[in-house]
């Protein structure tokens, strides 16, 4: 067992973990964190990202020791930062425009949506597909997630809801 200390949605956890468990399994079992989904153990599908140190990772391709001493944010803490619980943009812009239908992909491709906006502000449709081609969605056809990005990228710009993520 290897120890680890973590900063995660805010709160400060010291927990002993196999050196081999990945990142989205000691979220979910040991931290209950269960909106970061486990998709395809792969990388392929983008289900599991989080936001670490800042910037958006598959948490299903870095182990839980590599967060040693690091911040992470998930899909439950982004509608926290800063703002008394109330939806993220980006989050409030998907239910919005319809930007999810069975919702499996639906945190993975919010936090990749995120990271998006923090670095492109103001991104063409072109840029937002690019975005977002990490994350797969099999039901939506990715026109109303599109539409949703550009939504929250509208209603973000001036607001300083980018640098609550960073």
């Amino acid at each position: 067992m290897t120890s680890i200390n973590v900063r995660v949605d805010g709160m400060s956890y010291s927990d002993d973990v196999e050196p081999r468990t990945l990142l989205v399994h000691y979220l979910r079992e040991q931290l209950g964190k269960v909106g970061t989904v486990v998709g395809c153990d792969t990388s392929n599908c983008g289900a599991c990202t989080v936001h670490l140190d800042g910037q958006a990772v598959k948490s299903c391709t870095v182990f839980a020791v590599q967060a040693d001493g690091s911040e992470v944010t998930t899909i439950e803490g982004i509608a926290e930062e800063g703002r008394d619980g109330a939806l993220h943009p980006v989050q409030k812009a998907f239910h919005e425009m319809h930007g999810l239908q069975c919702g499996y992909c639906t945190p993975g491709m919010i936090m990749a949506s995120i990271d998006l906006l923090r670095e492109n502000p103001n991104p063409s449709e072109t840029e937002i597909r690019e975005g977002i081609e990490g994350n797969l969605c099999r039901c939506t056809g990715y026109q109303n997630i599109v539409r949703a990005v550009q939504q929250a990228a509208g209603e973000m710009s001036g607001a300083d809801t980018l640098g609550a993520q960073a």
